[in-house]
């Protein structure tokens, strides 16, 4: 897969993390097939090789439920080879997990965006000596679900989406809608947009798409992760979400493109600009994510992403994940679990291990970034 490249080195790491990260969160699940995706087919092989550096005790994390099934065969290996240590990790959602990391109640948090300016500050007083650090481990794309009977075939732009979800567009026969699908038969059926209850890091890569795409039509603050707008009807999680709109006719909803392909549900392709509708895949995605620059300074490693990319084939909902830890001021007593088990995660053996439960393990240049700055946390 050719991706576009700037910016010498920075770019080619970024295009690498674009292909890998966009396929990964396809095979990311709900909490309700966590199991599925290890499986059998899981190398165990791999557990042999860890190193455990004197983990021990119970290491507690929390955050995205996008990466849940990355952890969940993670947890599974280190714990294989490290008898002593008990990992927890609760898939309650980005907000959730930097709250209780901010609160010193997880060692690390997973989230679907990277820490804010606000969030930083906070975490300086549980890091004391430090501060958390944004470490992108997987990215993909956010589809828009839909169903609505004899239509298969959706195509929406920004302000159209933005309407939607603001409650400004309520029926699908909408003239706008029309204008976008000339052949479809779009019925009088109204509108129901889902939208997440709880504080989400999808939510937020949403709301910056909009708010970039559309800024005439979405006027929220592009920073929250929680739910803007007025009106619509919420469900908890990614699942929660995916179940509500597959459960209901004239239903729309976003969520990670697992959640659609698993509930075999139509997604909505987005005319962007560029000569034909883009459609939630994970090779369009990795062409919008290539775009992507590097933000953060330091061992901070936070992507900015382009929403308004109109490249031919680039889809621009899409999401990178990150491991949010401090880079110093650790708890002593869990420390070396931390370090044992985000040095796993990120080794070759840690990335191998995603391959068979079809995620895709990061590309040499991203992990060697990550591979590096692990070790120092203190």
């Amino acid at each position: 897969m050719k991706l576009q490249r700037k910016n010498g080195l920075r770019a080619t790491a970024l295009g690498a993390l674009a292909v890998s990260g966009a396929l990964v969160l396809t095979a990311c699940g709900s909490d309700d097939n966590a199991g599925g995706t290890g499986g059998n087919g899981t190398k165990t092989s791999a557990a042999s090789n860890i190193k455990c550096d004197g983990a021990k005790g119970q290491l507690l994390a929390a955050g995205s439920t996008a990466q849940k099934n990355a952890m969940d065969l993670w947890v599974k290996n280190f714990q294989a080879a490290c008898s002593g240590v008990e990992i927890n990790y609760q898939a309650i959602g980005s907000g959730g997990g930097i709250t209780k990391f901010n609160q010193g109640q997880v060692a690390f948090a997973g989230s679907d965006s990277a820490l804010k300016e606000d969030e930083v500050a906070e975490s300086k007083k549980i890091c004391k000596t430090g501060q958390g650090v944004n470490l992108p481990m997987v990215g993909g794309p956010i589809a828009i679900g839909y169903k609505l009977s004899g239509v298969d075939n959706l195509v929406l732009d920004a302000p159209t989406l933005a309407k939607i979800f603001d409650s400004k567009i309520t029926k699908w026969d909408d003239e706008a809608i029309k204008k976008l699908n000339p052949d479809a038969k779009l019925p009088s059926t109204s509108i129901q947009a889902f939208h997440r209850s709880d504080e989400s890091g999808t939510t937020q890569n949403l709301g910056k798409y909009l708010s970039e795409a559309a800024p005439s039509d979405w006027k929220y603050d592009p920073k929250t992760k929680s739910w803007p707008a007025k009106g619509g009807q919420a469900a908890n999680g990614s699942s929660g979400v995916a179940t509500a709109v597959k459960d209901a006719e004239g239903a729309i909803g976003y969520f990670e493109l697992s959640y659609a392909t698993a509930n075999k549900m139509s997604t909505v392709k987005l005319d962007t600009g560029a000569s034909a509708p883009v459609e939630a895949t994970t090779e369009n995605a990795s062409k919008a994510i290539g775009a992507a620059k590097i933000k953060g300074t330091g061992n901070d490693l936070a992507l900015s992403l382009d929403y308004k990319t109109k490249a031919e084939g680039a889809y621009p909902i899409v999401l990178v994940t990150y491991e949010i830890a401090c880079d110093k001021g650790n708890k002593a007593e869990t420390l070396p679990a931390l370090k044992a088990f985000l040095n796993y995660a990120v080794s070759e053996d840690g990335q191998n291990v995603l391959s068979d439960a079809g995620y895709a393990p990061l590309p040499p240049e991203i992990a060697t970034k990550v591979r590096a700055i692990v070790p120092t946390l203190s």
